[in-house]
């Protein structure tokens, strides 16, 4: 498999865990540059990036998509992967198995599906019903949030990134409604470390924002 995909790993205070994940996208066979995108970290997080092998680049706007969008702006190759930056067990073979579908034809678009330890409420509660009711066809996906994906840079650039925790399911929406080609695979058992200190407060802005994303979305691209 050739080397041409970009990592990119948005990150805000992942002091502890971002070398981890830096070190396990540079084993796969696939991975040609790691990204990690700063977004105002008042750790060392930019520290620890630089010193596995990573490019750090800094997004003084706070906000996941605005950090993901910048990372895009920076990749070099056309086929990028989005992967979180609280992950410690990623399988070893993340990155090839997001990308080879992509590689191979198969998909333009590659969203991730996992076996959980924990988390999950806001997908069973919020995401599903919605889009049960607004894009039936969307239903299918398990993980119609999750942030580890795999797409080519040129889909990427023509869809505008939500800034906040909607930006996940609204590229989603976006690139469904754009007619581009999807493929949801399993990456394996997960351990997300900022699920297991969610609070009630964080939970319900999430589900807010999430909702609102998907309504938005809804609205634009004439589904009600």
């Amino acid at each position: 498999m050739e080397k041409k995909v970009t990592v990119i790993i948005p990150a805000r205070n992942e002091r502890k865990t971002i070398k981890y994940v830096i070190d396990i996208a540079m084993k796969n066979q696939s991975t040609d540059e790691v990204i990690v995108v700063n977004n105002n970290s008042t750790d060392s997080t930019a520290k620890v990036a630089e010193k596995h092998g990573a490019r750090v680049v800094d997004c003084e706007e706070v906000g996941k998509g605005n950090a993901m969008a910048k990372g895009l702006l920076e990749a070099k190759n056309d086929i990028v992967v989005f992967l979180d930056a609280d992950i410690l067990n990623y399988n070893e073979s993340i990155v090839d198995t997001l990308s080879s579908p992509i590689i191979n034809g198969e998909a333009d678009f590659v969203k991730s599906t996992f076996d959980r330890t924990t988390g999950g409420t806001v997908t069973k509660i919020v995401v599903q019903p919605l889009l049960n009711i607004l894009y039936p066809d969307l239903y299918k996906f398990q993980e119609p949030i999750s942030g580890m994906i795999a797409c080519k840079k040129s889909i990427l650039e023509k869809i505008k990134f939500e800034s906040d925790y909607g930006v996940d399911i609204a590229i989603v929406l976006d690139l469904y409604n754009m007619g581009v080609k999807m493929k949801e695979t399993n990456i394996g058992e997960i351990l997300n470390m900022s699920h297991k200190n969610k609070t009630t407060e964080t939970m319900a802005k999430m589900s807010y924002e999430i909702m609102k994303a998907i309504i938005k979305k809804a609205k634009e691209h004439g589904v009600y």
